[in-house]
């Protein structure tokens, strides 16, 4: 018998700060048979809780640089002239100005310039006190980190596939651009973290309009729902004329921060109230994914929460 269907879920945030990492880490403590995947490359901050020990590093050539043939340069001044960057001067090329077109190349009559790919960061498998885990580190400044996003997925369905692996756990980058599509490409279930705020509202909006675009599936957790009541509902009207299901509201708590602090996951320290939000909001998920299940148990409690009552609907 084949494996079955590897599931995907993508927990994105349409904006930085909202906590979807905090909730990726808790996830992936409680989650079992799973590969974790930090797609936040320009920033990636996942390790800083799953605790990582890397087992494998590759590095990253995503862009490309400019390389100039000096016995063949006349110093005419035609790529200085045309370079809208100011990134090169008589074939002297300012790397952190260059931004890669390759315009230079293409109008130097001499033929004197190559475009070489660039050295643009490194990526890593990783095992954790939770399972396997893929993460990047994007270069200072460098771009596309959408096809780096591309590059640590690919190897995450590669592990997932070798030790037959139920799920593949994203944490998603900040925004809709290029890392984001990336990202959401191909997966069965979008998460979005907000919050209460004008900014989060918005980029709610957005971040939900993409996953639409592409026809996944998505749930809302609104984080610290409880700074402003009024956009909490916005948001909530918003979900229900939207199909999109609203799965979890999580107060201000400081506990989580304390967590955060000591490098722990939400599951592993005691968060009062916020620790049974999230189970029940995780038990949501494996119904919705249809991936094995297991007991449901908060941290230092024997007794499992109960589960969403059958029949219930889930999500659009």
């Amino acid at each position: 018998m084949g494996q079955t269907e590897i599931k995907q879920l993508a927990i994105v945030s349409g904006k930085g700060g909202t906590g979807k990492t905090t909730i990726a880490a808790a996830f992936a403590a409680l989650a079992k048979n799973k590969v974790m995947v930090d797609c936040d490359v320009d920033a990636a901050d996942l390790h800083l809780l799953l605790k990582p020990k890397v087992l494998f590093q590759e590095k990253y050539f995503g862009g490309r640089s400019p390389q100039v043939d000096l016995d063949k340069c006349t110093q005419c001044g035609l790529c200085t002239e045309v370079c809208r960057f100011n990134a090169i001067d008589n074939g002297v090329v300012n790397p952190i100005s260059c931004e890669g077109c390759g315009f230079c190349r293409h109008i130097c009559p001499e033929e004197a310039i190559m475009m070489e790919e660039a050295f643009s960061g490194d990526w890593f498998v990783s095992e954790t006190p939770y399972g396997p885990f893929v993460h990047a580190r994007l270069g200072i400044g460098e771009e596309n980190s959408g096809k780096l996003v591309t590059v640590v997925r690919k190897k995450a369905v590669e592990i997932a596939k070798e030790k037959k692996l139920d799920l593949i756990l994203i944490d998603g980058p900040p925004g809709i651009g290029c890392p984001v599509t990336a990202s959401l490409t191909g997966v069965n279930l979008v998460l979005a973290i907000t919050e209460p705020t004008l900014s989060g509202i918005h980029d709610l909006e957005r971040i939900l309009k993409l996953s639409d675009h592409f026809k996944i599936p998505s749930m809302v957790c609104i984080n610290k729902f409880d700074i402003n009541l009024e956009n909490t509902q916005q948001i909530t009207s918003y979900c229900e004329r939207n199909g999109s299901r609203l799965i979890g509201k999580i107060p201000y708590e400081p506990k989580v921060v304390e967590a955060l602090v000591s490098r722990k996951t939400l599951m592993e320290y005691p968060c009062n109230e916020v620790q049974g939000i999230v189970l029940k909001m995780w038990d949501e998920v494996e119904t919705i994914l249809s991936i094995p299940s297991s007991p449901l148990v908060a941290s230092g409690s024997e007794e499992p929460l109960a589960r969403r009552g059958e029949g219930e609907p889930a999500c659009r």
